[in-house]
């Protein structure tokens, strides 16, 4: 292959017309400048998508040698990958954008659906990433994370939960989600299967999906808390199970694991070898804490995915590690405000008829059992046949957006987060039970 000095030339795969799956692509460059440029098209240039539904093949691709501007129209295979089909999308998108439409259009809609405090950031913690930006301290950071700030998490982990670890064994992520990713990456292969008590944060399943294993769902129940029995555990294991995500306080319930049945819990995961235990405490900071080995291949995943956290979330993050125990008055005080919300809600639904509550202990969601007025019949709605239906009449009545119970695995409950101060809380409850007073229960069996 030869060009002439200075001459743009294009490079590509051409597209075979016995294999219309393959795709053409190409890059222009130009050997004066030794600048890549992805080629610019006609404006006419067209793509048209196949239709194969046939099992992926690995395309045979030849490279070829063209002038600029190419065939003006050609067959591309949009098919996605096996991994990203099997990954659900959530059934909760729907409601949410009936209810931005809704707001859009001037309705009065409170959103009691994500879980995002409705507190500002600490002024402390703040200031550290203000700081950070104007000192210029907006370079690259070690990919684990600094030394300061991991250092911090060692110090918040054995003060605040018994529990020791080293600096080298903290990664610092862009959130908890690329946290719990990494790990599951870290240490299943393809066909493992991933136990995980129901109800659950939507992610999990998928995340395990995406790591090409098997999500292992164990049902919990409101009268137990929403804890997972430790029986169950036992009976569910197979030779094939690899990790088990335990979170707590949970999302979406709330509910938190006693020492004891945590120490029951171990005792079953000492009999299997080659099953881990991967408990999630309320993270929010976007770190794992681990072995030494574990958390090696987690940066090594990292490494190669995102490279190190922000430089000025890092120090935001130190800065609050540094404002106390668990956070200091600021927190306390923030802590004070959840649990007042939390016990009017307790209350005031627990005063409803056919109601059923598990008083949350940490994290800012109540999941409560709503199953009593399924069955019901609204005239120019329809049925409420579960709580995704419930959800979309509460939002049609009440101008109320809440999250249903069927997202985290659990059909029976809707989550209402009280992220929102306590006037907004009362005035959403006000709305709801006028709707669910509207409702006619179903008539039992």
């Amino acid at each position: 292959m030869a060009a002439s000095a200075g001459a743009p030339f294009g490079i590509g795969f051409s597209q075979s017309r016995a294999h219309p799956t393959q795709l053409s692509l190409g890059f222009s460059h130009s050997i004066s400048s030794s600048a890549s440029k992805f080629v610019s098209l006609h404006s006419d240039f067209s793509l048209r998508a196949v239709d194969n539904t046939k099992e992926f093949q690995s395309p045979r691709l030849t490279p070829v040698v063209k002038a600029q501007g190419g065939p003006r129209q050609m067959d591309v295979d949009l098919a996605l990958s096996p991994r990203v089909n099997a990954v659900k999308t959530s059934n909760t998108l729907a409601i949410i954008d009936q209810a931005t439409a809704l707001l859009k259009a001037g309705v009065p809609v409170i959103s009691l659906a994500i879980g995002e405090p409705d507190f500002d950031t600490p002024s402390a913690i703040a200031d550290a990433g203000i700081k950070a930006i104007s000192e210029g301290y907006t370079r690259y950071t070690p990919n684990a994370g600094t030394l300061e700030l991991r250092t911090a998490i060692c110090q918040k982990l054995k003060e605040e939960n018994g529990i020791s670890y080293t600096p080298d064994q903290i990664v610092v992520s862009n959130g908890a989600k690329q946290s719990i990713l990494q790990a599951i990456l870290a240490v299943c292969s393809p066909g493992d299967e991933v136990i995980i008590p129901a109800p659950c944060w939507v992610s999990y399943p998928e995340m395990a999906r995406l790591a090409d294993t098997t999500p292992i769902i164990v049902p919990t129940c409101i009268s137990e808390n929403f804890l997972m029995n430790h029986k169950l555990l036992e009976a569910t294991l197979t030779e094939k199970s690899r990790l088990l995500i335990l979170c707590s306080p949970s999302n979406p319930s709330g509910s938190v694991y006693p020492k004891k049945l945590l120490e029951e819990i171990a005792a079953i995961i000492a009999k299997h070898p080659r099953l881990l235990a991967f408990a999630m405490t309320g993270w929010r900071l976007g770190y794992i804490a681990g072995p030494k080995h574990f958390v090696s291949a987690c940066a090594k995943i990292q490494s190669q995915l995102t490279s190190g956290a922000s430089s000025i979330a890092q120090e935001a993050a130190f800065a609050a590690l540094s404002m106390g125990y668990a956070g200091g008055e600021t927190v306390a005080t923030m802590v004070n405000a959840y649990k007042e919300r939390r016990d009017f809600l307790v209350e005031s639904f627990g005063e409803l008829e056919g109601v059923k509550i598990s008083e949350p202990q940490g994290a800012f969601h109540i999941f409560i059992d709503f199953s009593h007025y399924y069955g019901a019949e609204v005239k120019g709605f329809g049925v409420i046949d579960g709580s995704e239906s419930l959800c979309r009449y509460l939002l049609d009545l009440a101008q109320v957006v809440l999250v249903p119970g069927i997202a985290f695995g659990d059909n029976t409950c809707i989550r209402i987060s009280y992220a929102a101060s306590l006037a907004t809380l009362r005035e959403a409850f006000g709305r709801i039970k006028k709707a669910l007073v509207a409702l006619r229960p179903a008539a039992p069996l």
